[in-house]
Formats: structure tokens, C-alpha cells, sequence
């Protein structure tokens, strides 16, 4: 999500989809360290959108 998506979003709609950005991001870290994904560069994208959500939630 974008900067300008994110700034549309609730204060509950943005703690929702933290919340779920964790849940997926930690489901994706536990199946990358039983057996190496495809595409690793997913792991990045998903911690730096659950970094983007969480600062924004923080600025409000």
C-alpha cells in the first residue's frame, strides 16, 4: 500500500490490517525457515508494509 492509501484508512482499519500484515508476515517467516521460499524478496516487502502501517498508526 501506498503512503496516500494508507492516510484514508481509520485508526481501526489501520490496527486490522497491522494486525494481519503480522499474522502473514510471521506465517511467511515460519514457512521460509522450514523450507526456503520462492521468492525471499517477499519477506522484505512485508516487513517494510507492516513498518508503514505501524508508522502511521504511530503519527495519529
Amino acid at each position: 500500500m501506498k503512503k496516500s492509501d494508507l492516510s484514508n484508512l481509520s485508526v481501526a482499519e489501520l490496527q486490522n490490517k497491522l494486525g494481519e500484515l503480522k499474522k502473514s508476515y510471521s506465517e511467511l517467516t515460519m514457512a521460509h525457515t522450514i523450507s526456503p521460499i520462492a521468492n525471499p524478496l517477499q519477506l522484505r516487502s512485508l516487513r517494510r508494509e507492516v513498518a508503514r502501517v505501524a508508522t502511521e498508526l504511530s503519527k495519529r
